[in-house]
């Protein structure tokens, strides 16, 4: 896959699980809830249907910010290997009427007893990417994906 610098942001981790455990945090509702958002932040009512045209859905809890629905459409699964979801489309591949505006790909890939893992959010266009990453890409996905490898060493 090649990145578009321009529109794209990348977290990079290594994570001590191997990618069947992360995929799990990645895949089941329970566990996704537990490490999707840097706390304090709180996940809840996440909704995965894991197939093409599924629906990825959560409500994040926000202090001082009250809550933040997101709803999208699941593009590809490839189990232990690769998630991609938008929130461009809802279920059904339905357009939708108001977006963040961005595709998220999760690739895994075995690395020694761990897992390499790449969070990759594509933009569509150079201002909405300089958003996320002023709001603190960075930091927050690289805080979710801390509890992400702290959950699943735990499974």
């Amino acid at each position: 896959m090649t990145q578009n610098l321009d529109t794209d942001l990348e977290l990079i981790r290594h994570l001590k699980a191997p990618p069947a455990k992360v995929w799990r945090c990645w895949t089941e509702p329970a566990l996704l809830a537990q490490w999707f958002a840097p706390k304090p932040v709180v996940t809840r009512d996440v909704k995965i249907d894991l197939r093409p045209g599924g629906i990825f859905a959560t409500t994040m809890d926000i202090p001082d910010m009250g809550s933040q629905t997101g709803a999208g459409c699941i593009l590809e699964v490839e189990p232990q290997r690769r998630l991609v979801w938008t929130d461009l489309l809802g279920p059904g591949y339905r357009p939708v009427a108001e977006s963040f505006g961005f595709t998220a790909i999760i690739l895994m890939e075995p690395e020694g007893s761990g897992t390499l893992y790449r969070a990759i959010a594509m933009h569509r266009t150079p201002d909405q990417r300089k958003a996320h990453e002023d709001m603190g890409f960075e930091a927050g996905w690289g805080a979710a994906a801390a509890q992400l490898d702290a959950l699943a060493a735990t499974l």
